[in-house]
């Protein structure tokens, strides 16, 4: 599993509409928190029927024989629930959890990694024993298990108390500008006291709330993070996993040039010499033809030399190398079909290989767009913030882009192959793409950027 590698937030963001925002993310998070709880309390009841059916034996109301029976039915609950519910609640957790981690990224600003041990094999296809072996062997399970514990005792107060505070603001506000809302009972309650608490309240929430949720995200990474020893292993693992990747994608790409040589510019030079050698048998006898198979060969040349020019681009254009990131993107929108929008503010270079797969992933999507989207406008965004190079391809398309399918409609090997060219500099792909569009498609690389050059020499 691989971890997220969104770069924390050293503070929230502030303002009233991120406050206001955070306020709805906390009451959000606290409803995942009711339904992680529910689960939980199917765990617990096969626990408590089990317990409940053992005690019934002694102490159970009737002869022995009723107890008995009764503790037979009660045992036999214990043991359906446990055998058909555990493992599925169990993974359910898990995914609950899953969500958390990814909420903590997105609304808190606080990614969590995750580090669950593989299954040996299809979670779904596993016997009852070594589906449960293989939940409770792994120690991100009781962690997501006591996350969910002190988030139902602590970590709801984070999340819902900017909202409470809002609603109550509102609550004591209303009477003032209502007659028909009657006001709080409590002694005292004239209308400038609860103009004082009311708008104090409101003020309060409005303020706390995006350090509530950061707080609430800090809880649940110090929790559902992986220990410092199991995310090094999954750092070895992708490191292991991406540089697989790079070296079958290096090998492909070899691959290809070889093949652009040997089918484009090769057999040109090839015919070209047979041309001159058979112009310089008959330059004497026949001179008018001879001519003729001269100029044949000048045409396959610049055939020859306009195949190369265009293979050298595929590798590495010499704007990019030359003007940089923006202006290379600048040149590529030149050349596609469409009407593009771009907007760059980078004061400086990224490193070669950085700046290389970030133009190529960006001509990709380029591409899929002009194959599949049937847009009529483009945007792209570059920017450079926190450490991370940003780039947002934004089109008005008919949307369904999804990298998991393999063919067919705005999809498939290409955004694949974008995720593995980013996956080797540790960058991510985000794509939002719902049908009938529109379609955005995001792209980090974390990376510093040099002084940009001041001449091609």
């Amino acid at each position: 599993m691989v971890a997220d590698r969104h770069p924390a937030r050293s503070r929230p963001r502030l303002g009233l509409g991120s406050s206001l925002a955070a306020a709805y993310y906390g009451v959000g998070l606290a409803g995942l928190m009711l339904a992680e709880a529910g689960l939980v309390l199917v765990l617990l009841g096969s626990v408590f029927l089990g317990v409940l059916g053992i005690a019934t034996v002694p102490v159970g109301p009737g002869d022995g024989s009723q107890r008995t029976l009764l503790a037979l039915v009660v045992l036999a609950a214990a043991f359906a629930i446990g055998r058909f519910f555990v493992p599925s609640m169990l993974l359910a957790v898990r995914r609950m959890a899953g969500l958390t981690r990814r909420l903590a990224g997105e609304w808190c600003g606080v990614p969590i990694a995750e580090s669950y041990q593989p299954p040996p094999a299809d979670p779904v296809m596993l016997h009852y024993t070594a589906r449960l072996r293989w939940l409770l062997r792994d120690p991100a399970t009781w962690r997501d298990l006591l996350w969910v514990a002190v988030n139902a005792l602590v970590g709801w107060i984070l999340a819902v108390a900017s909202a409470a505070l809002i609603v109550a603001g509102v609550v004591f506000l209303l009477p003032v500008v209502s007659r028909a809302v009657p006001p709080p009972a409590f002694p005292g309650n004239t209308k400038p006291v609860l103009v004082i608490l009311g708008c104090a309240m409101l003020a309060a929430g409005v303020a706390a709330a995006p350090w509530l949720l950061r707080g609430y995200g800090l809880l649940a990474a110090a929790i559902l993070a992986p220990s410092g020893q199991a995310e090094l292993a999954l750092r070895v693992q992708h490191l292991s996993q991406t540089r697989s990747e790079a070296l079958d994608t290096g090998a492909a790409e070899i691959r290809r040039i070889e093949r652009d040589l040997h089918d484009g510019a090769q057999a040109r030079l090839v015919a070209m010499g047979m041309t001159l050698d058979a112009a310089g048998q008959i330059i004497d006898t026949n001179p008018d033809a001879a001519r003729a198979l001269l100029a044949e060969a000048r045409d396959s040349s610049v055939k020859a030399l306009a195949e190369l020019r265009a293979l050298v681009r595929g590798i590495h254009p010499p704007v990019l190398a030359d003007r940089g990131l923006g202006d290379a993107i600048a040149a590529l929108i030149l050349d596609t079909p469409l009407r593009i929008h771009l907007a760059s503010d980078l004061y400086g270079r990224p490193p070669a290989p950085v700046e290389s797969a970030a133009f190529f992933a960006v001509s990709e999507v380029l591409a899929n767009v002009s194959k599949h989207a049937e847009a009529r406008e483009t945007w792209i965004d570059i920017r450079h913030t926190d450490g991370m190079l940003r780039i947002g391809v934004t089109d008005n398309g008919r949307g369904g882009a999804d990298p998991a399918l393999k063919g067919g409609g705005q999809v498939g090997g290409g955004l694949r192959g974008i995720e593995r060219r980013l996956a080797s500099f540790d960058g991510i792909l985000a794509i939002s793409s719902p049908p009938g569009g529109p379609t955005a498609v995001t792209m980090e690389i974390p990376c510093e950027l040099s002084l940009p050059k001041t001449s091609s020499s």
